[in-house]
């Protein structure tokens, strides 16, 4: 069993950057490929990012390429999504997720086994 928390969430004015950080419990993170995925109101949850057990491996959505990082500490049981350039239409709950079982379905919610609580990210123009 794996419990995250998220962490880093605000409000911030278009073109600035936020870091959300998601804190893991339970000492198997490290065999955890993680998630970032975030839900605007009134819509579907969407994927944002996922990397791989050790980092080697990152993969973005095409509408936050460029823009944001995902990144872990395994040391400190951590997962990172750096924010940059951020636009109104990035303000969403985001919610961090593990447990992924297969790299190629790592758009996928149903693809993660654990989920945090979620962080709301707010953007103004």
């Amino acid at each position: 069993q794996v419990q995250l928390v998220e962490s880093g969430g605000g409000l911030v004015q278009a073109g600035g950057s936020l870091r959300l950080a998601c804190a893991a419990s339970g000492r198997t993170f490290s065999t955890y490929a993680m998630g970032w995925f975030r839900q605007a109101p009134g819509k579907e949850r969407e994927f944002v990012a996922a990397i791989g057990r050790i980092g080697g491996n990152t993969y973005y959505a095409d509408s936050v390429k460029g823009r944001f990082t995902i990144s872990r500490d395994n040391a400190k049981n951590t997962v990172y999504l750096q924010m940059n350039s951020l636009k109104p239409e990035d303000t969403a709950v985001y919610y961090c997720a593990a447990g992924l079982r297969r790299w190629q379905d790592a758009v996928a919610d149903v693809s993660y086994d654990y989920w945090g609580q979620g962080t709301q990210v707010t953007v103004s123009s």
